[in-house]
């Protein structure tokens, strides 16, 4: 198992989630109850699923596609650590991960 830790956007409330080898972040961010909508499925066709990846962890991700980059310039409060969770399959590697929720997310599916 992997361990992912989900820090909100206030920077106050720690959760921290399990994840099988092979899982999107998104997947496990939603299993946990993050605000991530993903409201394309994965497809990388919006960027609902923007999270902040911490710096110390954002080298030792595989690094984000040209199609990423350009999806997370339409993402509100894009930082240099930025990332779509869809496009995060984890691996042991990853054990360990954190992410911050950015501010404004909204979980359409709690509607």
């Amino acid at each position: 198992m992997i361990r992912v830790h989900f820090i909100d956007a206030d920077g106050e409330k720690r959760t921290e989630a399990m994840a099988d080898p092979g899982q999107s972040l998104l997947e496990v961010a939603q299993n946990c109850g993050m605000p991530l909508e993903g409201t394309c499925e994965g497809q990388m066709a919006c960027s609902t699923c923007h999270v902040i990846v911490n710096p110390d962890w954002f080298d030792r991700l595989k690094r984000a596609s040209e199609d990423e980059e350009d999806m997370l310039d339409l993402a509100a409060h894009v930082t240099r650590y930025s990332r779509l969770s869809c496009q995060i399959l984890l691996d042991d590697s990853h054990d360990g991960l954190t992410v911050r929720i950015p501010p404004e997310s909204h979980n359409m599916q709690g509607r």
